[in-house]
């Protein structure tokens, strides 16, 4: 025989029913999070970072997504390639690494913000 009273069975019902309703709407708030991310990506594609040589020679523009959207060249650097080059290096990586900084800012506040408390999974979306 069974030991456990009606109260009990509607006590677990409930509680299993409450549980299922946590996974349902955290499931619900996992999904708006990664519509968010996803359109703060697509809104860093109008984010522009530009950079420059420490003599202006040279400048590049680049969105937060790390995509390259001009490169001037002062004509005084086409008649020195090595120069050109080392100075192509130096600044790339510089704007690469300022449109990093500032697309992680921004996806990690998304995250942060609308992110539900998973233990384990604070590094879902990077």
């Amino acid at each position: 025989m069974c030991n456990l009273s009606a109260n009990t069975l509607i006590l677990h019902f409930n509680l299993t029913n409450v549980k299922k309703m946590d996974l349902m709407g955290m499931m619900g708030k996992l999904r708006e999070t990664q519509q968010k991310i996803e359109d703060t990506k697509k809104r860093l594609d109008s984010v522009l970072i530009d950079e420059q040589s420490s003599d202006g020679s040279l400048k590049v523009t680049l969105t937060a997504n790390r995509t390259i959207k001009s490169i001037a060249i002062d004509d005084v650097l086409l008649e020195d390639k090595e120069q050109l080059e080392d100075y192509l290096i130096l600044v790339l990586n510089k704007a690469i690494e300022k449109a990093t900084k500032v697309n992680q800012a921004e996806l990690d506040a998304v995250a942060k913000m609308d992110m539900p408390m998973i233990p384990g999974m604070d590094n879902l979306f990077k």
